[in-house]
């Protein structure tokens, strides 16, 4: 669905590039993470996915045509949701869906029933300008999904939604995907990216340190050990010992034994750990 390939970037007047040479694919039906922190180049390469931003350099093909070669037509067949929400106002959620989806060349999905995905059926007759930010944030969601898109581009998707709603929306997204759309996501919540993605691709300052599936990273950079919590004179004790051979292990099974064994906990580590071995930063937002 996409291919990039030493794909550069650098805004008019700008001292540096903002894209130093990003090379990365994302196959048909697969949920993509693009992590990093802000200021990273995440929603640079997104706006150039999308069309937003053209005089780059490199090749950047989206259904199998380079993305200058799309018309308007493009917007058919892809679906964009920012972070920042961009609402008429004035109007009410469903007023807003049924104006947007009136763009569209193909029927749309009932706006009443999109609002029901996102959690908002009941106040679809409320002007946006009475909504929270989160409420915005869901109805950007809403309006990218009413045409039935390809592939659907998200940013941030879960900023500012409660957690209760943040469950909502990454039920959603998983949906979305088995039903045969394809998700570029971008985010810096490695807790979400985690959950979600097929395959991450970690970017700082413009360039792509890794890609891979997040349960491969953490096996890669992570320790093959368990710790366990055990009683011990009345105290809380804890010994860690390798995963290989744990079963004949004789430390291991002696604690099994003849101790009271308060937690048994694997040491995998978190993506987040995982950014900050491969790419040598924090990541602040």
């Amino acid at each position: 669905m996409i291919n990039v390939q030493d794909l550069r970037y650098r805004y008019p007047r700008a001292a540096a590039p903002t894209l130093h040479g990003l090379s990365f694919s994302v196959a048909k039906q697969e949920i993509f993470g693009f992590l990093g922190p802000s200021g990273s180049g995440k929603s640079t390469t997104q706006k150039t996915l999308i069309g937003l931003l053209s005089g780059f350099d490199g090749k950047v093909q989206v259904m199998g045509r380079d993305v200058t070669g799309w018309g308007a037509d493009y917007y058919q067949h892809i679906g964009v949701s920012f972070e920042f929400p961009n609402h008429h106002q004035r109007l009410t959620a469903i007023e807003n869906l049924e104006h947007f989806g009136s763009l569209y060349s193909e029927p749309i999905i009932d706006p009443h029933e999109v609002l029901r995905w996102v959690g908002l059926q009941d106040d679809s007759d409320k002007r946006v300008s009475e909504y929270s930010k989160g409420m915005k944030i869901r109805l950007n969601i809403a309006r990218s999904l009413l045409h039935r898109p390809k592939l659907l581009f998200l940013d941030e998707p879960t900023s500012g939604l409660d957690p209760t709603n943040a469950r909502r929306v990454k039920e959603l997204i998983l949906q979305v995907r088995d039903q045969g759309a394809t998700v570029f996501m971008t985010t810096h919540d490695m807790t979400v990216a985690d959950q979600l993605c097929d395959r991450i691709g970690f970017i700082t300052s413009g360039r792509l340190t890794v890609v891979d599936a997040p349960s491969t990273l953490k096996r890669r950079y992570g320790r093959r050990s368990v710790d366990v919590g055990f009683v011990d004179s009345g105290e809380i004790m804890h010994r860690e010992f390798p995963l290989d051979g744990l079963a004949n292990n004789p430390g291991f099974l002696a604690i099994l034994k003849d101790k009271k064994v308060e937690t048994i906990h694997s040491q995998e580590t978190t993506l987040e750990n995982v950014f900050i071995e491969v790419t040598g930063e924090a990541l602040n937002l």
